[in-house]
């Protein structure tokens, strides 16, 4: 089955066990929208879910809208710096941290200037890791209805809770916090790390289809 899933940062794990369940296409000729997983995550610190956000350079005036793929990444800001330095601190003392830290440093070294392309590089180091093939397939044009066996582009929506079969794992701050559902796979893959996979191709993601 294929599916059609927008690239985001550091995918959360419903939208990671889609890819890992089916074969995917990536949106890439979409509009850009603000409050989406586009340019934003979740993770677990010592307070609780934790969003990081990558700032991006907005167009306006009569250039209006803009696409996906044309998005800037705004590197005024020293994010890369900080989102790094947030990881280490949330995750340094998780089972796996340490195992990735050397590969995943480099993303947060690397120049990038456009947001798509950081987003796909996230989604490929989470691929290497589990390990998975990374998803190519992209789409040429945008249409409102999808020819792919799924639509699941709703998942980018940072605003909707979305209901799955998610089977709770032990997470660094859960003894403070309870278990923190559905945030960036990055937390399943430091906490679970060879289990991981396993993890996510045994979740149940018939509720995406009701």
């Amino acid at each position: 089955m294929t599916v059609l899933l927008h690239p985001t940062y550091f995918p959360n794990i419903a939208t990671l066990a889609c890819v890992v369940q089916n074969e995917v296409c990536w949106e890439v000729q979409d509009n850009y929208q603000k409050q989406t997983f586009r340019n934003r995550c979740h993770i677990c610190t010592d307070t609780g879910r934790h969003k990081l956000t990558i700032p991006v350079q907005h167009v306006g005036g009569k250039q209006g809208r803009q696409k996906y793929c044309d998005v800037r990444v705004d590197n005024a800001y020293h994010w890369q710096r900080q989102h790094w330095r947030t990881l280490q601190t949330a995750y340094r003392s998780s089972p796996y941290f340490e195992y990735f830290e050397d590969d995943l440093s480099y993303l947060f070294e690397k120049h990038f200037d456009f947001l798509l392309d950081f987003n796909l590089a996230s989604i490929e180091f989470l691929c290497n890791c589990l390990p998975w093939e990374m998803p190519t397939q992209k789409t040429k044009n945008y249409q409102l209805e999808t020819q792919f066996d799924k639509d699941y582009r709703f998942l980018v929506m940072a605003k909707q809770t979305v209901e799955f079969d998610q089977e709770t794992y032990v997470q660094v701050f859960g003894d403070r916090h309870g278990f923190i559902p559905n945030v960036s796979a990055l937390d399943l893959l430091f906490n679970e790390g060879t289990n991981a996979l396993f993890y996510l191709q045994n979740r149940n993601l018939e509720l995406f289809n009701a």
